[in-house]
């Protein structure tokens, strides 16, 4: 095993998950410590211009090369703030359009950048690779859920409520399904900001003070999307268009109606075998309406990830940790069943430029030959 610190900057555009651990790409060892940099006021509303504008912008825009500079930065700030002895860096970077249906999925952050300030090993760009083979590429935290995960009862769902819903469902025999489920905090997040200049619903304040209007609810649950099967992926922006449906509700009216958007979303998703519990993380799990929502909805015990021992909070960064490792060994991040690709596939792109000789020999003495 080796020491690998994952970074993650989610599309609830809250700031920078840093977390530490040690693993072969198929076991994992020791977890170390994690942190979170949050994002500046600042920062965020650039990036939310950015989302708003993603599919038209050049990637030479100079805005966005400024903001990638300034987002790899922030990320270089959290991995020294850990303080500890890494031999690999695994970086996720933040998705701003995601369409696998037109072939594009495009994360910004500057693995050069990161690799030169650390003198560290990079893997970046987990996500082409699947893209390229005809899958989804999302989601990508199943395996790393599995190997979490491997001396539970199955089946087992792994619910991540970020700014998209995503799924892991873990079955006997180390089948893996998994899918984007719907909105996760998104809307709820902007609505929130748009209301009360505040970035999320704290505590879920104001969605429990409002009442769920059915009517927009049953329109917002109309989206083709919720059709189809998995495998499947959604872009942060995907049900932004039915904003629109909300606008006249008052502020707590259309925060419960978005909170109940995202439970009826993953309550209605169609499984292929059903889970005997739910673990949820992701910022979604500190929402308690969306909690409470959710065990109403769900017909088996539903908790947070830290009934089980996990930390929420590091959870996606760990995973990208685990994935670098996978990558340097050429080992598959997606398959068949979780995001659609034909047969499994590895991914991901490993940086040693500018890196020290020594550092690069650990890593490298990992890859297939």
């Amino acid at each position: 095993m080796i020491r690998v610190i994952g970074l993650m900057s989610g599309t609830s555009l809250d700031g920078v998950d840093a977390a530490c651990l040690e693993t072969d790409g198929v076991t994992i060892g020791t977890t170390g410590p994690a942190v979170t940099v949050p994002f500046s006021a600042e920062l965020r509303g650039r990036m939310r211009d950015i989302y708003g504008h993603a599919a038209m912008i050049s990637p030479g825009d100079p805005e966005l090369r400024a903001v990638e500079r300034e987002l790899t930065l922030l990320h270089v700030q959290a991995v020294r703030a850990l303080d500890w002895p890494a031999e690999l860096i695994g970086f996720h970077g933040q998705t701003i359009l995601h369409r696998p249906e037109d072939a594009r999925t495009w994360q910004i952050g500057d693995a050069g950048l990161l690799s030169r300030e650390l003198g560290l090993p990079v893997v970046h760009d987990f996500r082409s690779a699947d893209v390229r083979a005809g899958g989804e590429g999302a989601p990508l935290v199943p395996v790393f859920h599995d190997a979490l995960a491997h001396d539970m009862a199955r089946p087992l769902a792994v619910l991540n409520i970020g700014g998209v819903a995503n799924l892991s469902l873990l079955g006997p025999g180390g089948r893996l399904v998994a899918c984007d489920v719907g909105p996760g905090n998104a809307l709820l997040d902007d609505w929130a900001m748009r209301h009360t200049g505040v970035p999320y619903d704290r505590d879920g304040a104001l969605a429990r003070a409002g009442q769920v209007s059915q009517r927009v609810l049953a329109a917002l649950m109309s989206d083709p999307f919720f059709v189809r099967g998995a495998p499947k992926s959604l872009d942060r922006m995907s049900f932004h268009r039915g904003m629109e449906l909300l606008s006249d509700l008052s502020a707590e009216d259309g925060a419960a109606t978005l909170a109940a958007f995202t439970v009826r979303a993953v309550a209605n998703t169609r499984l292929p075998f059903l889970p005997r519990r739910w673990l949820v993380c992701g910022g979604g799990r500190h929402n308690p309406v969306l909690m409470e929502g959710l065990s109403h909805s769900l017909t088996v015990p539903v908790a947070p990830v830290e009934a089980v021992g996990w930390d929420g909070d590091a959870l996606e960064a760990q995973c990208f940790a685990f994935l670098a490792m996978r990558s340097v060994r050429g080992l598959a991040l997606s398959f068949p069943d979780t995001t659609g690709v034909a047969q499994p596939v590895t991914g991901g792109r490993l940086h040693l430029d500018g890196v020290a000789e020594a550092a690069a020999r650990v890593v490298t003495a990992w890859r297939p030959a």
